[in-house]
């Protein structure tokens, strides 16, 4: 029994020490001119849904829930947001070649009909960023239009 209250106090101590371990926060009151909302005519209605349930992680200004100040859920996201605007930061999104617009557009479609984006660990918490089969079919429509468009 005594062992157990060691490795619980080691634990507790381990917990307690990394909450004061730094993590990048990623965010900037600016929206730079070549942002994806600024450069296309996006509707309301997508612009809404963009925000909601893809610039968290595919922009530079995340906006942050209550728990990222806990350790290591914050990490764990300062980890998916630097995947996510490496793979697609919708801030940068005009100094993008045409050509390198068009594939990210065709991903985007991919990612969105094989309901691989937003993450589901995104949505399980974020249920408002969970797109419905309308809001699926708006998006891809606009999107496609939009690639056909370059």
């Amino acid at each position: 029994m005594r062992i157990v209250k060691i490795i619980a106090i080691i634990v507790l101590l381990a917990f307690v020490g990394i909450q004061f371990v730094p993590t990048t926060r990623n965010h900037s009151d600016i929206v730079p001119s070549t942002d994806f909302m600024l450069v296309n005519n996006v509707p309301e209605t997508i612009q809404n849904k963009l925000q909601t349930s893809c610039y968290d992680c595919h922009s530079n200004n995340t906006q942050y829930p209550w728990y990222n100040k806990i350790q290591p859920v914050a990490w764990f996201l300062e980890d998916h947001i630097k995947e996510g605007k490496a793979e697609l930061n919708f801030n940068e999104w005009d100094s993008l070649s045409s050509r390198r617009k068009a594939s990210k557009l065709r991903s985007i479609i991919k990612q969105i009909e094989s309901g691989e984006m937003p993450l589901n660990s995104y949505v399980l918490i974020h249920k408002d960023a969970k797109f419905s089969e309308a809001e699926t079919e708006e998006l891809i429509s606009f999107i496609t239009q939009l690639k056909d468009s370059l």
